[in-house]
């Protein structure tokens, strides 16, 4: 495959990594229509990659894929690796979005804390000719279907539990040959377009200093996972 600079691997983007390369064979997606791959894809990091926290933003597509959990940014950056590998040019989309997004799955003390403007992307995908801006893969179903059934009486627009959109019963999720989204209503700010997360990464970093990275990545985390957990579990029973 050509490495052209929307094809290339990265350090994040470390798609000739072998549990990467495994999953590639064992879903066969090179030997799909581009539809079919990136419709493959996209189920598969939306539903199969869970919502959940990592470490860092930062963090390569194969450790996002060992976590098998992730958020916008990290999720971004497996789902555009596995892309990459089968030949689907992609670039990242960078912007700040509203804390209140994260209210409900941040808590108390730890959501008080946190900084007011957190660091967001999606991913875009050239199919067709066209730029399409992916950002529906974030939740994966389940948690998005307990939210739905906990707050059954909301019609039009969510924000909270790490969604904000118009529409709350119907969100644009689901991919067609279209641009999807789960947490567009929330941006505050436009950081523009990178080809890698490694540029966008390097660029711009989650706001709050070293104290506040240090509680997220050691407390806060694993809190705001095991909330997003309970949440999921309420629609498995």
């Amino acid at each position: 495959m050509p490495h052209t600079p929307l094809l290339s691997p990265t350090t994040m983007l470390n798609y000739n990594h072998p549990a990467i390369q495994n999953l590639v064979t064992e879903r066969d997606w090179r030997n799909q229509t581009d539809k079919e791959k990136i419709l493959g894809i996209y189920n598969y990091v939306r539903d199969e990659i869970i919502f959940g926290y990592n470490i860092s933003d930062n963090i390569a597509a194969s450790s996002v894929l060992a976590d098998n959990y992730g958020q916008c940014n990290t999720k971004g950056t497996l789902f555009m690796a596995l892309l990459r590998a089968v030949g689907v040019e992609c670039r990242i989309h960078g912007f700040y979005i509203d804390k209140t997004l994260q209210k409900g799955a941040m808590k108390g003390f730890y959501y008080a804390l946190s900084p007011r403007e957190i660091l967001h992307s999606w991913v875009e995908i050239n199919y067709n000719g066209e730029w399409l801006n992916l950002e529906g893969f974030i939740l994966d179903k389940a948690y998005l279907g307990a939210l739905q059934n906990k707050f059954k009486a909301c019609e039009g627009a969510f924000c909270g539990y790490g969604v904000a959109t118009a529409d709350f019963k119907n969100p644009t999720i689901e991919w067609n040959e279209n641009s999807t989204y789960i947490q567009n209503e929330g941006i505050i700010q436009d950081l523009g377009i990178y080809d890698t997360p490694d540029e966008l990464f390097s660029a711009h970093r989650q706001k709050g200093g070293r104290f506040k990275q240090f509680c997220f990545r050691y407390m806060v985390r694993h809190l705001m996972n095991w909330n997003v957990n309970e949440i999921r579990k309420r629609m498995q029973k």
